[in-house]
């Protein structure tokens, strides 16, 4: 049977300590900032990608294990595993799995941790059911919860469905950190991807309301005529 220790022992073989220490500085580890205290192996992500292909056959307990390390990387791994098994589950594993991603939410402490699962876990789950759950986590006094509730939202904007996007991001007007700016920043600028007018309505409501940054991902698409005019509020 496959295990977490094949997997770490696996990743420890291609550990590049010096690739670590620039990547724990790219994720904020200092005391004090978002990542603080977090620990890296070095691992490119296609190095991860490919462990998390080769290793998704692992059992959920073992994936657990993967999960609660103090590696950034095995965290990874573990998340990719889980959308890996998720996208060809069925529903009753698919719900399994995405009770045990909220339920272990705490370790996916990180925004590429958030931003490689979310939509393909959480938001996809949702897709045909109540999206309370989202709402919940944009009410947390958690960083990592609330960047979940809107990069979730990507599963329905691919849909075409903008609604719960818009709703999270009036939600998220006043949120302080820079990390939730950009992200739904980015969620807007999905939506105008595939709706302008829609994005350009709802950017025209809350003309002067949105943080610089947010406005700024948001509108990176539109012809330099709006940018401008949005830009100038």
């Amino acid at each position: 049977m496959l295990t977490a220790h094949d997997v770490l022992a696996r990743m420890h073989a291609l550990a590049n300590p010096e690739r670590a220490v620039a990547v724990a500085r790219f994720f904020k580890t200092g005391p004090g900032e978002y990542g603080e205290g977090d620990q890296f192996l070095g691992l490119t992500m296609p190095q991860q990608r490919l462990l998390a292909r080769e290793f998704q056959q692992l059992p959920q307990p073992e994936i657990l294990q993967l999960l609660h390390s103090p590696w950034h990387e095995c965290r990874s791994v573990a998340l990719v595993i889980w959308t890996l098994q998720f996208a060809k589950a069925g529903a009753r594993q698919r719900k399994a799995i995405y009770a045990q991603y909220l339920a272990n939410r705490h370790f996916v402490n990180n925004w590429d941790l958030v931003d490689i699962t979310c939509p393909g876990i959480l938001g996809t789950y949702l897709l045909d059911k109540d999206r309370a759950p989202l709402y919940e986590l944009a009410a947390e006094n958690h960083l990592w919860s609330q960047r979940m509730s809107i990069v979730s939202t990507l599963a329905f904007i691919r849909k075409g469905q903008f609604q719960d996007t818009f709703a999270m991001a009036e939600l998220l007007l006043s949120h302080r950190h820079d990390l939730i700016h950009k992200a739904t920043g980015w969620m807007l600028r999905e939506v105008g991807k595939r709706n302008e007018a829609a994005l350009e309505e709802f950017l025209t409501d809350h003309r002067g309301q949105l943080p610089r940054t947010t406005l700024r991902y948001a509108i990176e698409r539109l012809p330099p005529v709006r940018r401008h005019w949005h830009l100038s509020k």
